[in-house]
C-alpha cells in the first residue's frame, strides 16, 4: 500500500513544491505504533528553512485532503531530510558520488555491516564505495539496509 500512497502524493504535491522553489526528496507514509505518518521531505539550493516546511504543508493540504489518497488518518509531515540523509534512488546516488557516506549492509562483507567513506561511483544500482581505511567495496544498492549522506571527518 505504501508504495502507491507515496507515489500518488509525490504527483499531488510536486507542482506546489516547484511553485515554492523546493523539490521533493523523499515521500514515505508509515505506520508508528497506532498512528500513521505522512513524511514529505523537501530539498532546495542553500537548504530548507522552517518557512519552507510551513508554506507547502499549508500549500498541500486542501489538494492532499480532495485527492483522498490515504484511506485512514494521518499525520502530515514536512521537514527537510536533514544533514545525513537516505540516500534512496538512482538521482539521490548520482547527486552524492565523491561525497561522504554512511552504508549499513544487510549482510557482513569481512565480518563488518557498517562502512564509512567516500561514494565513488553508481551505475544501476551498483554502488561502488571507498571506505575510511582505503579498502574497494562494490555492492547492489539492495545489499544495503541504508546508505546515508554523512559529515564524518576522515
Amino acid at each position: 500500500m505504501a508504495g502507491k500512497v507515496e507515489t500518488t502524493v509525490r504527483e499531488i504535491v510536486e507542482p506546489y513544491a516547484k511553485e515554492l522553489g523546493l523539490s521533493i526528496w523523499d515521500v514515505e507514509f508509515v505506520k508508528e505504533g497506532a498512528d500513521h505518518y505522512l513524511r514529505i521531505y523537501i530539498d532546495k539550493e542553500g537548504g530548507v528553512g522552517i518557512d519552507d516546511c510551513v508554506d507547502l504543508s499549508h500549500a498541500v493540504d486542501c489538494p492532499l485532503d480532495a485527492a483522498d489518497p490515504i484511506d485512514c488518518s494521518y499525520c502530515l509531515e514536512v521537514s527537510s531530510p536533514g544533514v545525513e540523509r537516505t540516500l534512496k534512488t538512482d538521482e539521490h546516488f548520482a547527486a552524492y558520488v565523491g561525497e561522504k557516506v554512511m552504508v549499513k549492509l544487510i549482510r557482513p562483507v569481512d565480518g563488518v555491516r557498517e562502512f564509512k567513506g567516500i561514494l565513488k561511483d553508481y551505475d544501476k544500482g551498483n554502488i561502488t564505495f571507498e571506505s575510511s581505511d582505503g579498502k574497494s567495496i562494490v555492492f547492489n544498492k539492495k545489499e544495503a539496509s541504508f546508505v546515508k549522506a554523512d559529515d564524518f571527518d576522515m
